[in-house]
């Protein structure tokens, strides 16, 4: 029950983010299910390789290009999602930084989030 309820918590803070950035359209409350689904697959397989690649300009920069990433993620889940879009790289890293911040926010406020 605890992983449904993490998915809805996802899909709601991806409408939220959605509707304050002004540049990324989510149609439904269908799409930011799957898309909640999609951009989780992604966290797993392709972020760390991504991560691990980048490892040597990730020390540069103090971790600031991890932001770079999670843009080009988001970038790359609204080339495949229908129903998705984002109209340029710095509006998915706004968007990806405004979801984070939702998704910690409505995780702590429905008590999904561990101590």
């Amino acid at each position: 029950m605890n992983i449904l309820l993490k998915w809805l918590i996802s899909a709601g803070a991806i409408i939220l983010s959605a509707y304050l950035i002004p540049g990324v359209l989510v149609e439904s409350f269908w799409t930011a299910l799957w898309l909640a689904v999609l951009l989780g697959l992604i966290n797993i397989t392709l972020k760390p390789i991504l991560l691990i690649l980048t490892l040597p300009i990730n020390i540069l920069t103090l971790g600031l290009f991890t932001f770079i990433i999670n843009g080009a993620l988001i970038l790359f889940a609204s080339s495949i999602m229908d129903g998705f879009s984002v109209s340029g790289f710095w509006v998915a890293c706004g968007f990806s930084i405004v979801l984070s911040i939702a998704s910690y926010v409505l995780n702590t406020v429905f008590g999904t989030k561990k101590s």
